[in-house]
Order: C-alpha cells, then structure tokens, then sequence
C-alpha cells in the first residue's frame, strides 16, 4: 500500500547524520524550548512540531533504535527481530504479510482516544511519540568554564585570594532547578495510565498517550527558565590563587562551573593563569635568576655580599677570581612547588663591574696590575676557533 513521505529525524532536529549522542541532545534540548507547548499557548503548529521533535529524540538518542532507523528509515518497537522482515524465509529472505481486507482505512469511530485513520494510527503505533507535557526531565551533570585570569609575580609566588566576575548558568529559583513548577498532575487524557485506545475500522490499538508521553503525568514548565531548569546569571566569587602556580597554569575551583540540571553536580571552573613578570627576578620552572654587579676588586680578591630573594636578604660568598658570567647557587631558595611545596634554587649570575678611567689613579693602578700579572685571555682563542 502506498505510504506518504515522512521528514527526516536528522532534519528534524538538524543535526547531520554522523552527529555525536551530545549534539543530538544539545539540539534536541534548544528546539523543544522553543516549540514547547506551554511556551506556545494555542499554537496548534509548534504542538504538533514539539510532538516531531520528541519522537525523533526518541529514536535518534537511542543506539538500538538509531541502528533500525538508519538500515531502514523507521522505527518500532513492534517490529520482530532482523527488521521488517520479520521471519526468515527461503533463501535467508524475509517475508511478512499483513491482511488489511475489510477494515476502513480511511477513518472511523475510536474509542477512548477518538476516531483516526489508520495511516495517522498506523504513524503514531510506530512512533511511541511523546506527549508536550510528559517529557521527562534528564538529570544531566553541568559543563565546566575555562576563565583566563592575570596576576602578578608576588601573587603567584606567595598566593593570593582574588575576586573574578564570571557568567555561568545556576539553578533557577523560580522552579528550584526542576524546569517546572507546582506538582505534577495527573493526565486529563489516559487517566494516568499512560496509553490511550484508538481504533482504524475494527482494530484497536492501546498506543501512548500524545498527552504526557506515556508518563501518565503532566508537568507544567516553568516560565521563568523555559523548562531548561537553569539560568544565566553573573556573580563575583573569591578565587584561591595557590603558591608556586606558574605561567599558563590551570586552577581549578569545584562546583563553580555551570549547574546540572534536576539536581545533577555543577561542573568545575577552570582558570587559565597569565602571571606578569618581574622587572628584576626571572622564573624558570620554580627556579629563580638574577644578575648582581660586582666590582673588580670583588670578583679578584673574594667577598660576602648581599643578594635579594623572595625571602628577603641572603648572603653570598664570591670565591676570589671570579669572572664576569660565572653563576652562583642558593640552595631552595627559589619558588615552591604549587602541587607539594617543594621550593627550587635561585641563581646568581656574576657580572664584574669595571671602574671608568677617568680618574688618573685608576688608570696607574691599572697599569701596574698589567705589570705585575701580565696576562693574555686570548692566546688560545684562534686555537679553538680552528682559524
């Protein structure tokens, strides 16, 4: 018998037909608060199109059912195992004939559901389509954030709390999260049974109920949040910065990402640290560097002096004739760790300071040193070089 076109679920929904379970949802979620029923008051259309979305939902958000629907373009929970084909045949082919002789096909009188063709009845016994009001809400966990926040080479050393405005979707107050609001009724329609009898000539057929979906219940939506059971809002929280985090680091705050829905666990904040740097200590790792000038009598004749570091003042002891480049350890006195406090090494890079000769003494002095120590730093240097 000739049937008639019926549009595509993928379509419906408009996702492509590779789509993933979550976009499907995603989708599926954005369309049914538009064309919700009790966001439509007396909207025969977006009823009927909120009946299209949810028995595609249905069966696109099912793996075993999306498997059938795929192969033979519908689905049913009343076909046989293998698909239409029902039984095996000869030849490994499948064969099932139905016997519609004598029977009205063109409408006639039903019972509890009222009168309906059979090419509507034989549609909605294949489609356990949901009712507008029957849908039930999913418990579904909140999604995480990622903010960026910027802070300042002591804070991130130290530690800090700092305040950050972020935008996240909370539980509505209105309807406490649910997506509806007051107690859920019983259906007007099945009697709270959750199927409805309808009938095609002389068969009868007990279907779900197009009202609640076969839940028996109806659950009126909340205005506020369009059913969805959240709402975006914005707030200022007190973050946590912890010692040692570095440069392109991750912190995470529990519970401060977007709320689930129907009691399901919020998702997790993430913060993505820019740390500013320092004018005068330079972080690798949790190591630390700095430069100290030194005079020439320093570095030739050895000394003790003082050097800053995060801590405050450190004494550091210059072996005699120390050059110019030579780098000096201080023992973890460097960044702690921000996973177990374990603090790194500062390093001390020397860097000789020779007087400007412009004092006449200077200069005689020099020339004595050169005297008394002549020496050539360069003898071996075209050596090395290999020219």
């Amino acid at each position: 018998m000739p049937t008639t076109a019926k549009q595509d679920y993928y379509e419906l929904l408009g996702v492509a037909r590779k789509a993933g379970a979550k976009d499907i949802r995603a989708a599926f979620r954005k369309l049914a608060r538009k064309y919700h029923p009790d966001l439509n008051p007396g909207d025969k259309s977006a009823e009927e199109k909120f009946k299209q979305l949810q028995e595609a939902y249905d069966v696109l958000s099912d793996s075993k059912k999306r498997q059938m629907y795929d192969q033979y373009g519908f689905y049913s929970d009343n076909l046989p195992p293998g698909g239409p084909g029902g039984a095996s045949g000869h030849g490994g082919e499948q064969d099932v004939n139905f016997d519609f002789g004598g029977f009205d096909f063109g409408g006639g009188s039903g019972a509890a559901g009222g009168g309906s063709s059979f090419r509507d009845l034989f549609s909605q016994f294949f489609s356990g389509g949901r009712g507008s009001q029957g849908m039930e809400p999913e418990h579904e966990p909140g999604g995480d954030l990622e903010y960026q926040i910027e802070i300042d080479f002591w804070d991130a050393v130290r530690g800090a709390v700092k305040k950050l405005s972020i935008t996240r979707l909370d539980a509505c107050e209105t309807c406490h999260g649910t997506g509806a609001v007051g107690s859920p009724q019983t259906c007007t329609v099945c009697g709270g049974t959750g199927t409805i009898q309808q009938a095609a000539g002389k068969m009868r057929f007990n279907v779900p109920c197009t009202r609640c979906g076969g839940t028996g219940k109806l659950r009126t939506a909340c205005k506020t949040c369009g059913g969805e059971g959240r709402v975006r809002r914005s707030e200022t929280i007190d973050v946590r910065i912890p010692a040692g985090v570095s440069n392109g680091g991750r912190v995470r705050v529990p519970g401060k990402g977007n709320s689930g829905t129907m009691g399901a666990p919020a998702g997790d904040l993430y913060l993505r640290v820019v740390v500013r740097p320092h004018e005068f200590f330079e972080r690798r790792g949790n190591d630390l560097y700095i430069k100290i000038p030194v005079t020439v009598s320093e570095a030739t004749l050895g000394a003790k002096i003082e050097v800053p570091t995060i801590d405050g003042r450190s004494i550091v002891r210059i072996p005699p004739g120390t050059n110019s480049g030579k780098t000096l350890r201080l023992k973890e006195k460097g960044v702690p760790s921000a996973r177990n406090g374990a603090r790194g090494d500062q390093y001390v890079e020397i860097q000789v300071v020779v007087p400007p000769p412009t004092d006449e003494r200077v200069r005689n002095l020099m020339k004595e040193l050169e005297s008394v120590a002549p020496a050539d730093p360069r003898k071996d240097l075209f050596t090395k070089a290999g020219v």
